[in-house]
């Protein structure tokens, strides 16, 4: 059977329908929109991403997205306290297409990063998270700079586990912790330039989603191709995809690979 967004949205409702919730299929954007009937506060789902990972996982897929679905929508209806829960704050790279207010236009604490991330700040909650907005700060009388530091403290504090495999020649390094903070991982200067250190080629990085940092030593223009390759599948897989664009790292800087590549054959085209 193939899967449409359609009969996906279809399914996603009628696992949902004992809740207080209500959903609207967006046809045009491929997406489905739960919202609490009282809060009006929901999530959008986009629903690509979904059945590429159903297509894989089959029934699995939906029951981990419903799983997230009921525990985020129940979390967001909550209200909720930092103070006490100081060791829980943790930086997040999301897409810089992802909303910068609340469903509720509440102003989400956030940071700029390259022209592809951009960096929130989210609550750990254990089996969910919540992102942190300006109201939450101002009811704690929060600095953000304070929180930054939090955030940034508990990052490094993290544990990581790699795997590790070769390809035509090129080495990939695969961060995946499932801690919901993987992509994140980019922000430890520590882990980067551990892995810059042993690097024979070029250092490149992707974070396709936010379960999935990946660090390959570049040794051939085919490593290039292969990173790109992966990067893409990665993003489609991904419930939270953030790019699926690759960059090159350098002296603690991240670089877009594709717009090196276009300086390149600028050059090229210039030097003839």
């Amino acid at each position: 059977m193939k899967m449409t967004s359609r009969k996906m949205a279809e399914t996603i409702k009628e696992r949902l329908k004992h809740k207080d919730w209500t959903s609207h299929f967006d046809r045009e954007k491929d997406q489905l929109r739960v919202e609490d009937d009282t809060t009006k506060k929901g999530m959008t789902i986009s629903l690509p991403g979904i059945i590429a990972k159903w297509e894989e996982k089959k029934d699995a897929a939906v029951d981990e997205l419903i799983y997230y679905i009921e525990e985020a929508l129940t979390v967001m209806n909550v209200e909720q306290e930092l103070t006490g829960k100081e060791k829980g704050i943790f930086p997040v790279i999301r897409s810089t297409s992802f909303p910068v207010e609340s469903s509720d236009g509440v102003l989400l604490i956030h940071e700029e990063h390259t022209a592809e991330t951009r960096i929130y700040y989210a609550l750990d909650l254990g089996n969910s998270y919540r992102l942190i907005d300006v109201k939450m700060m101002e009811r704690e009388n929060w600095t953000f700079s304070k929180m930054k530091e939090m955030a940034r403290f508990n990052l490094r504090s993290l544990q990581t586990s790699v795997k590790e495999d070769h390809v035509a020649g090129n080495v990939f390094y695969f961060l995946n912790a499932n801690d919901g903070y993987d992509a994140s991982r980019l922000l430890n200067d520590t882990i980067l330039d551990s892995f810059h250190k042993k690097m024979e080629g070029a250092m490149a990085i992707a974070v396709p989603h936010q379960d999935v940092l990946i660090i390959a030593d570049i040794r051939n223009d085919t490593g290039y191709d292969i990173l790109g390759q992966m990067a893409m599948s990665f993003f489609a897989s991904g419930r939270v995809p953030i790019t699926a664009l690759s960059f090159l790292y350098e002296n603690r800087e991240l670089e877009p690979i594709f717009i090196l590549a276009k300086n390149r054959a600028k050059k090229e085209e210039e030097g003839k």
